[in-house]
């Protein structure tokens, strides 16, 4: 075998495995974006069930607090339904605003503030939370790795015409997230 035809060959091998090598690392991100995802889905879903026996337990104690509680159920509400991180966001940022009303709700009640059932649910929402933060944060770096991966030269040149597309952040409303909770007596 001449040099040249040795090169002839050694060369497109060399492009196809590169090319494997790269789709399959791109793939292998995505997935991982998604899994990170499918975590995420789990603990909204945990916290979405826990919410209408929290506002069932207030109810008892803070009947005539009808807006706050129309607002959680709301909220919740536009937060099942939404899709996609990006309409995830602005629902959970929503809920989360209409939670802290209701949580400010149990100062101006003490029996409810009292009531085992609501700290009991008080306690997994906060848990539940916590696991909300930190699956966000991996799903965001997750997300980090494979956006950056399908920019990168020489990447993006199989990323773009093999269909990777960019993927969204999962980031809640700054302004909703740090909004103060109003209650009225």
């Amino acid at each position: 075998m001449t040099p040249l035809l040795a090169l002839a060959i050694g060369i497109p091998i060399v492009v196809i495995l590169w090319v494997i090598v790269v789709y399959n690392g791109l793939v292998r991100r995505r997935m991982n974006v998604r899994g990170s995802w499918a975590q995420i889905d789990v603990q909204l879903k945990r916290r979405y069930d826990l919410i209408p026996n929290l506002v069932e337990t207030v109810k008892g104690y803070a009947a005539h607090e009808k807006d706050a509680l129309e607002r959680v159920i709301s909220a919740r509400n536009q937060a099942v339904s939404a899709r996609g991180p990006g309409e995830v966001a602005v629902a959970e940022g929503l809920l989360g605003g209409a939670l802290r009303q209701l949580f400010a709700l149990s100062e101006a009640y003490p029996d409810l503030k009292a009531n085992a059932n609501f700290q009991q649910l008080q306690g997994e929402l906060a848990g539940t939370e916590n696991q909300i933060s930190g699956a966000r944060q991996r799903y965001n770096q997750s997300v980090a790795d494979y956006n950056e991966a399908i920019q990168v030269f020489p990447n993006l040149l199989i990323a773009g015409p093999m269909g990777f597309r960019p993927e969204e952040f999962f980031e809640i409303e700054e302004a909703a997230a740090r909004e103060a909770p109003k209650v009225r007596f």
